[in-house]
């Protein structure tokens, strides 16, 4: 296994659209891998293929404090959404942000797992949310988009001042 590197917003990789998996290989097992242990790490509870700069369109998340229950979705696609939740998100690509979000606060999705075996998920509370996150990811599109035009300003002046510092 391998770390990845995650993209950090505003990278423009960050706003790619992910492409369906066709065919799960030993290659998309080793990148399904590879993410855990790179979400792992970085303390995260959801990992999107294109915030390590793939384009296989599937994302991981283990929300338990335990690392035991890993969860992975190959082509997720939610079926079905009900209700309203405002919960402050944050993000691996977006360090040191949080805010709230509204999303739906029940869900169903259905993926393939690692294996590339059909499963459908019924979601709520934060596995709900990191679902939509990540699928969010997915389709090339940042919690923060969902801010007001001036935070999202504000997060970029503010992320792009601590890049140019790491730098020098």
């Amino acid at each position: 296994m391998a770390l990845l590197e995650i993209l950090r917003y505003p990278d423009s990789r960050l706003r790619n659209k992910a492409k369906p998996v066709d065919q799960i290989d030993a290659e998309t097992r080793q990148l399904v891998d590879d993410m855990f242990e790179t979400m792992y790490e970085a303390s995260g509870i959801g990992l999107a293929a294109t915030q390590v700069n793939s384009t296989k369109r599937l994302l991981v998340m283990d929300i338990s404090e335990q690392h035991d229950d890993p969860i992975c979705l190959i082509n997720p696609e939610i079926i079905s959404k009900e209700g309203e939740e405002r919960e402050e998100e944050g993000c691996l690509s977006v360090p040191g942000v949080h805010e709230p979000v509204k999303r739906a606060k029940h869900i169903r999705v259905k993926a393939l797992d690692r294996d590339g075996s059909p499963i459908e998920l019924e979601l709520e509370g934060l596995p709900a949310v990191c679902v939509q996150h990540e699928i969010d990811h997915l389709d090339g599109k940042l919690f923060i988009d969902y801010l007001s035009r001036l935070k999202r300003a504000r997060i970029r002046k503010k992320l792009e001042k601590e890049a140019r510092q790491a730098d020098d």
